[in-house]
């Protein structure tokens, strides 16, 4: 759908919704778990839709009251032709290896969905086909595959569609720190589960830190020890999840972003359902907003909603440590740049970030959503302080992590016409 803006300031309050990066990872921990569990939350999306399809065919069997906020988690142990290694699958995997009637596993635009979930998928002995749609299938997951065959797995393939068959040793995982800590993530789900001890090391300084923050959490919370070290971390083997029975999803800091930066921008927004008690890395949106130099590397989903408070405000505001934002959903810094240029902003792309003149004015135009859920909300929050209308195209983006974000602008007074795409 194509969505038309009109200038206003919001106000009001809203309440974000839950976080699909703390979904994600409740409901991976729920489903090795020894036990049911109920994660409550407050609204799916596409991504923790994509996490549970793909954790369904894994053997999980997952039933959502959608009146109550909850999903019920009945785990995948014992699910046909998945075996744990501590039952004695370590390192059989072999150089022939038969992909035939592998599991389907399809993650959407789910980023986190796949690397996630394929050495989770490779520890517990599954033969698995990974798909995708989007840019998933163009994004990179070398480094996480080469540790993976270099433990034992078998994949036919660095990008998707790729096919998988366990089984996993534990050992030493090499690993750089600044491609992607969802690789890291993926893999302490999964070292757990093996037979024997591992360690993680990162050859590199690790970026996106409060991801893994969150996931270390998750695992505490269901009785896995994992072991920091100078350089990464010991996950001792032959360790069972715990289901703690109860899960709560906390408020989405990535969503309350740009509500927050709304308010930056004069409207009068009050945000709820956030916890400032939280490893979400994106909380510290309220420190970076109006600052002029932001290095973005530890919380590079913040950038577009930085990226348009800074184009009003009347100064110079240079981001950096924002390179990998090329690699999401769409090229993140160009789709940033053409969306603040097309609407009158002056901003410059570098390496690894963007510099924002802020102050000027801003024109009514057209936007491409890039299919981007990040840039389209991004452009809704811009367009309240445009001249005229705008024109924001492929807007159904938002259901990727948001799906009710144009209700909620409308509640917040904000003007929104709504079309079919191609109209």
């Amino acid at each position: 759908m194509n969505v038309t803006i009109h200038p206003g300031r919001l106000s009001g309050t809203v309440r974000v919704p839950a976080s699909k990066s703390a979904a994600h990872r409740a409901l991976i921990a729920a489903a090795l778990s020894d036990g049911l569990t109920t994660v409550h939350i407050d609204a799916l999306n596409d991504d923790i839709e994509a996490t549970l399809e793909c954790l369904t065919a894994l053997g999980a069997l997952i039933d959502y009251d959608e009146r109550k906020g909850r999903l019920i988690v009945r785990p995948v142990d014992g699910a046909p032709g998945l075996k744990r290694h501590l039952e004695g699958l370590a390192g059989k995997a072999s150089s022939h290896v038969d992909y035939s009637e592998p599991l389907d596993l399809d993650c959407g635009e789910s980023g986190s969905t796949l690397r996630f979930l394929l050495p989770v998928a490779c520890a517990l002995g599954a033969r698995a086909r990974f798909t995708g749609r989007g840019r998933l299938p163009e994004r990179p997951n070398r480094a996480l595959t080469e540790a993976l065959r270099a433990h034992g797995a078998a994949i036919d393939a660095d990008t998707l569609p790729m096919n998988v068959a366990g089984g996993l040793r534990g050992g030493l995982w090499t690993l750089p720190g600044d491609v992607s800590s969802q690789y890291v993530t993926g893999l302490l789900f999964a070292l757990p589960l093996l037979r024997e001890d591992s360690m993680i090391r990162l050859t590199t300084p690790l970026q996106s830190a409060g991801y893994v923050d969150m996931t270390l959490e998750t695992l505490r919370d269901f009785g896995i020890e994992v072991i920091p070290t100078d350089d990464g971390w010991r996950v001792p083997g032959g360790q069972i999840y715990r289901t703690p029975e109860d899960v709560f999803v906390e408020g989405d800091w990535s969503a309350a972003a740009f509500w927050l930066a709304a308010n930056a921008m004069g409207s009068g927004v009050d945000v709820t359902g956030v916890s400032r008690r939280t490893a979400q890395g994106d909380r510290a949106v309220e420190d970076l907003l109006g600052q002029a130099m932001i290095d973005a590397s530890n919380v590079p989903d913040l950038v577009p909603a930085l990226a348009v408070a800074a184009a009003v405000r009347p100064q110079r505001t240079v981001i950096t440590g924002a390179a990998r934002l090329r690699l999401k959903e769409s090229d993140r810094l160009r789709a940033v740049a053409d969306m603040l240029s097309a609407l009158g902003g002056a901003v410059e792309v570098t390496s690894d970030g963007l510099v924002i003149d802020g102050g000027g004015p801003l024109r009514g135009g057209t936007v491409d959503g890039f299919g981007d859920h990040r840039i389209v909300m991004a452009a809704a929050i811009l367009a309240t302080r445009a001249d005229g209308p705008v024109a924001i195209t492929g807007a159904q983006a938002v259901s990727k992590s948001y799906p009710d974000f144009f209700e909620h602008f409308r509640a917040l007074g904000g003007s929104v016409d709504v079309q079919p795409a191609g109209r």
